[in-house]
């Protein structure tokens, strides 16, 4: 594993010096080399991402396919919702606007004596362990990521920005990233916190994050696969996934245009076994929301937008509506 580490800081390294550190000083941020250089970390672990789906994932698409490819312009929208994420540009913006914001919070969280748990210090020479203490802050924070998702489809407000997601009817690896951009900064904001107050250090949250994006962007393939009756409780699959995007299944609890619904964990399927949100159907059904596909009583169908711009502006008017 310590070759792994070695292998990743030289790449970082190489590509800050070579690409990054004269690109700062080019435009007079000298000052925030060492944000940057931490900056470039989540860059290289972008570019390794995009070649994993390119070189991966995207094979698996082709060989067994859901559907076919009908809907290109949407799955193009959608790469650029992975490239402005994985390549950092979201979450550059994220630390120029509320960084400062961070920093304030958790100090003041601090002084009141709420200083950070350590999960990784609970039981000595055993929680301590590298491995140990990824498998522990990653089954934590997906426990979080759960509760969030069930927050994204309780409340009006927060379905209305979270329901962007849920419209894609072409499904691919990239459609992970297809998300309001105010969604994800509510999102990012409470997963960081977290992972500051329960001590998950830089290093272990790029590698959480880094690992949970790759499986979201299977999970969301266009790819004809499950894990088997054992497997299914035990890692989510793009089959356990995709009934979550399902018409009707996914984003309904109580019948046609209500909230709620199923298979809302992340990574594990624990959650939802517990909380009895869950649905282990063999199936593969058309994904999007009920309102895209039947007219409302003015025979309207609803718009979620084609373009970038349009989604977001009708996020925000979903959400200013629904609240």
């Amino acid at each position: 594993m310590d070759w792994l580490t070695d292998l990743f800081s030289n790449a970082q390294q190489w590509l800050f010096e070579a690409a990054v550190q004269p690109l700062v000083y080019g435009v007079g941020l000298g000052g925030w080399v060492e944000d940057a250089f931490d900056a470039t970390g989540w860059l290289l672990v972008g570019l390794i991402q995009i070649a994993v789906l390119v070189a991966v994932i995207g094979p698996l698409q082709r060989w067994r396919p859901v559907e076919p490819v009908n809907d290109r312009r949407a799955i193009r929208v959608d790469i650029l919702y992975t490239l402005i994420h994985r390549l950092g540009l979201f979450r550059l913006a994220m630390f120029f606007a509320l960084i400062p914001l961070f920093d304030e919070a958790l100090g003041a969280v601090r002084a009141a004596g709420w200083g950070s748990l350590h999960l990784d210090q609970l039981w000595p020479g055993v929680t301590d362990v590298p491995w140990v203490a990824f498998a522990v802050y990653l089954v934590v924070l997906d426990f979080v990521e759960y509760l969030i998702h069930r927050g994204q489809h309780r409340f009006n407000w927060w379905w209305g920005l979270h329901s962007l997601h849920h419209s894609q009817r072409q499904m691919t690896m990239w459609s992970d990233n297809r998300n309001h951009l105010l969604d994800d900064v509510i999102h990012d904001t409470i997963i960081v916190v977290v992972a500051q107050l329960i001590g998950v250090a830089p290093g272990q949250f790029i590698a959480i994050v880094a690992f949970t994006q790759l499986s979201e962007s299977l999970q969301h393939a266009n790819l004809r696969l499950h894990f088997g009756a054992v497997g299914e409780r035990l890692w989510i699959s793009p089959r356990f996934h995709r009934l979550h995007h399902s018409i009707g299944i996914g984003h309904e609890s109580h019948g046609p245009r209500t909230l709620g619904g199923h298979n809302f964990g992340v990574l594990l399927p624990w959650w939802d076994m517990l909380f009895r949100t869950v649905d282990f159907g063999n199936r593969f059904d058309p994904t999007g929301i009920r309102d895209q596909v039947e007219p409302d009583a003015g025979g309207r169908l609803r718009d979620y937008g084609r373009g970038f711009w349009a989604q977001q502006w009708l996020g925000l008017k979903r959400m200013a509506g629904r609240a």
